[in-house]
């Protein structure tokens, strides 16, 4: 019987990105949280690895190979809508930056 609620103060922009994906794939929030719940119950602690994010790679890293694999799935998401437009892209960057 579900019963309880939980209630928490998220980003914004999160919170409509990552609900928007769970209404295309038709999973309502409550069946995520619920999910998540039983799996910190099974696994004893959180069901995923909390640390700390590596360096960002950068080009000089990154194989050519990889670089055009990587600006060839760009290109393709701009020419089915997907994506961000430049401008934006870049304004929320910069904001990021401050």
């Amino acid at each position: 019987m579900k019963d309880a609620t939980v209630s928490a103060r998220v980003e914004y922009s999160i919170k409509n990105e990552a609900e928007e994906i769970l209404r295309q794939i038709g999973v309502p929030v409550s069946v995520v949280i619920n999910s998540l719940y039983r799996q910190i119950i099974f696994q004893g602690g959180i069901p995923f690895p909390l640390t700390l994010p590596s360096s960002p790679r950068t080009l000089d890293g990154m194989a050519p190979e990889e670089v055009d694999a990587m600006l060839s799935s760009s290109y393709a998401q701009s020419l089915t809508g997907k994506g961000k437009p430049f401008g934006e892209a870049f304004d929320e960057l910069e904001a990021g930056l401050s």
